[in-house]
């Protein structure tokens, strides 16, 4: 890309709304759901004094119960990630299951650093687990009344959830469907979001968090950090990025406009959750994943994406090996890891496809 190019991608960054040292209230949402913990006590020892759970449900529980699914958030992402997979006709057919579909710790709208007051504002808000997440998911089912699952379902830190599930609880549920996401993140995957993490912070408006002016270069350098991992090298050197963009440098600025409204505060907590995440740290299982693993009862159906940078088919392939009872049926795409998020027609179906076909079994 050339300087020019560059700056123009900064600037459209810039001209779409860059995000504002304290972030605007998120839109109102008629499906979303709050739900309020008190002196919440996350893994690391910290207590949310007031925590927030982000959820949304479709369809209703049926008198025997068994027909509640929980589908786990992504990255930086709420409820809307799954709109592809919830619907009627879809996997996730509301007249069949009730579906609960509950938000991380720091999309936003559960508790977050973007919403959650002093002393936990900002760069101060404690680290969060995939075990917290997955706990302050039990609390969003136990508040419904929910006390078994069809399945625990998840894309990229979605699935980290949905096998942390099925390790913490594990006649939980009868099923789990993780995609494009790994039960241990592993030491290729924390270097690639430690890059990102310091292109962000190495701006200096982003002044360790405490930013009083949007940290635009730093962002701009985190979006392409991700544009870089996001897809695969087979899809930039076919050009799939056209129509919608008609050049590399177009698509590269489309993806620094987007990013530009997030919270780098918000963005930089879950990079460290996902960091972090092993199943085998589970208590009971000394640091041992593949110990973990091997305790998983519920039948898995495991989807990785054949071309995933993020959470390569490898690692994948290297998993399954420790399942009792798992489908592995690869993602056949050239869209990276964003085939799990359903942007791509040809994804999408064959997501709902599988889902549908292993659910109802």
């Amino acid at each position: 890309m050339t300087p020019s190019s560059w700056l123009a991608a900064l600037a459209v960054a810039t001209a779409a709304g860059a995000l504002s040292a304290q972030a605007p209230a998120p839109p109102a949402d008629p499906n979303r759901r709050l739900l309020s913990i008190a002196n919440f006590r996350l893994e690391g020892g910290a207590v949310l004094p007031a925590a927030q759970v982000a959820y949304a449900t479709f369809g209703a529980l049926n008198a025997a119960k068994d027909n509640a699914v929980l589908v786990a958030s992504y990255y930086g992402a709420d409820y809307h990630g799954y709109d592809f997979l919830i619907g009627p006709g879809k996997a996730l057919d509301p007249a069949r299951y009730y579906i609960v579909a509950t938000e991380m710790f720091g999309n936003g709208y559960s508790s977050s650093p973007s919403n959650t007051p002093a002393p936990m504002s900002g760069p101060d808000f404690p680290a969060i687990a995939i075990r917290d997440n997955v706990e302050a998911s039990r609390r969003v089912l136990e508040h419904l009344g929910v006390t078994h699952l069809r399945a625990v379902l998840g894309f990229s830190m979605g699935a980290e959830q949905a096998f942390q599930w099925a390790v913490s609880h594990p006649t939980f549920m009868d099923a789990i469907v993780p995609w494009c996401g790994t039960a241990k993140t592993y030491p290729h995957g924390i270097v690639r979001l430690e890059s990102a993490i310091r292109a962000l912070t190495a701006d200096p408006a982003f002044n360790g968090g405490r930013y009083t002016s949007p940290p635009t270069a730093g962002m701009a350098a985190w979006s392409t950090h991700w544009a870089a991992w996001v897809w695969s090298q087979e899809w930039w050197r076919r050009e799939l990025f056209k129509p919608q963009s008609a050049t590399v440098e177009d698509a590269l600025a489309a993806r620094i406009a987007r990013d530009s409204v997030r919270d780098p505060n918000n963005l930089i907590l879950h990079a460290r959750t996902w960091q972090q995440h092993d199943v085998g740290d589970t208590p009971g299982f000394g640091g041992d994943h593949e110990k973990a693993l091997a305790s998983i009862r519920a039948r898995v159906l495991y989807m990785p994406c054949q071309t995933d940078l993020y959470f390569p088919i490898g690692d994948a392939e290297y998993e399954r090996q420790f399942l009792q009872d798992v489908s592995f049926v690869p993602i056949p795409s050239l869209w990276g890891h964003s085939a799990g998020g359903g942007g791509n027609p040809a994804d999408a179906q064959f997501t709902n496809d599988q889902i549908g076909r292993f659910l109802a079994r």
